[in-house]
């Protein structure tokens, strides 16, 4: 059995080695994503509470979008909170 090996590439440009995020950047989209999308999901879950029988669009396509909305409100609070806690480490 041979063992298994992976070509090293070499650096070819000006490119970091270490590339990093713009903490400024991820700071401001999750201040301004965080309450939008939580608006979003109340929103949503409001019309799906309100949905009759037969309407449209179906009480489970708007409980469905409440629940993508509630866990992208999710993912930008954590993400609000790690940006958050690495801005007070490094800066």
């Amino acid at each position: 059995m041979r063992n298994a090996t992976t070509p090293r590439r070499w650096r070819s440009g000006t490119e970091p080695r270490f590339a990093r995020s713009d903490l400024k950047l991820r700071f401001l989209l999750s201040v301004l994503f965080t309450p939008f999308f939580a608006l979003i999901t109340a929103a949503f879950a409001t019309g799906a509470a309100l949905a009759g029988p037969a309407s449209v669009p179906a009480r489970s396509t708007l409980i469905g979008f409440a629940a993508v909305c509630f866990a992208l409100t999710v993912f930008a609070a954590v993400d609000l909170y790690v940006v958050i806690r690495r801005r007070r480490v490094e800066l």
